[in-house]
């Protein structure tokens, strides 16, 4: 079985986690553990350190970071609207109905996005080039992550899987799986206990322990 421990390191609250040993077949979903994102953001371009955050921590698609527009970024209420996307350079409404969301930031999130105003506030885009121009994914894959992740050492894993990792995390801590589908931008939460859950330990617990407890409060409840 995998574990999920807690630690203070370095005047940071961090949340240490192994995956289960799943097998993986070529495409499939491989999120990142806390060590290697945290391993990523210690390490990446300072250019790219922001926009890598904001992808860890909201789950935000490719083609909606991408796209993400300031008119979109409320710090007042602290969320982000995803309202449309980039494809192929051309800016195109989401992926569907339901990819019409606003999201919550978190701390990090919050930080990340004030730290970009003082490079992008006067362009469009959040995340841009030095003419204003949104980014092209291909050459963020090519040129900066696929180099980062051979310089750390870690497996190489596609873009997407950051969107996966924030799933298994905000799954991990304990959040309300509709909560979390609606900042995923799915109908429903039966996506991520089908997709998610296996990579979860506390989620799929197979010793009976959880049910054991329960039903032994059920028959001695406490005066």
């Amino acid at each position: 079985m995998a574990s999920i421990n807690k630690r203070q390191e370095s005047g940071k609250y961090c949340l240490d986690f192994k995956y289960r040993n799943v097998r993986i077949p070529k495409g499939a979903i491989k999120p990142f553990t806390p060590t290697e994102i945290n391993l990523i953001l210690d390490n990446v371009r300072a250019d790219f350190k922001n926009y890598f955050t904001v992808r860890f921590f909201t789950g935000m698609r490719t083609g909606e970071i991408d796209g993400l527009k300031w008119r979109y970024v409320d710090f007042i209420n602290r969320t982000i609207s995803v309202r449309e996307t980039i494809v192929a350079g051309r800016e195109e409404y989401t992926k569907n109905d339901f990819s019409q969301r606003d999201i919550q930031m978190s701390q990090p999130v919050y930080d990340a996005l004030k730290h970009m105003l003082q490079d992008t506030a006067q362009f469009e885009y959040v995340f841009c080039n030095r003419n204003g121009n949104p980014l092209e994914h291909n050459a963020v894959t090519k040129r900066v992550w696929y180099p980062l992740l051979r310089h750390l050492g870690i497996e190489k894993r596609n873009p997407y899987q950051m969107r996966h990792s924030a799933a298994t995390l905000w799954l991990a801590s304990g959040e309300n799986p509709e909560w979390i589908a609606k900042q995923m931008g799915h109908s429903n939460s039966e996506m991520l206990f089908r997709v998610y859950s296996r990579f979860i330990p506390n989620l799929t617990r197979q010793d009976g322990s959880a049910a054991n407890n329960m039903f032994t409060g059920i028959l001695n409840p406490k005066k």
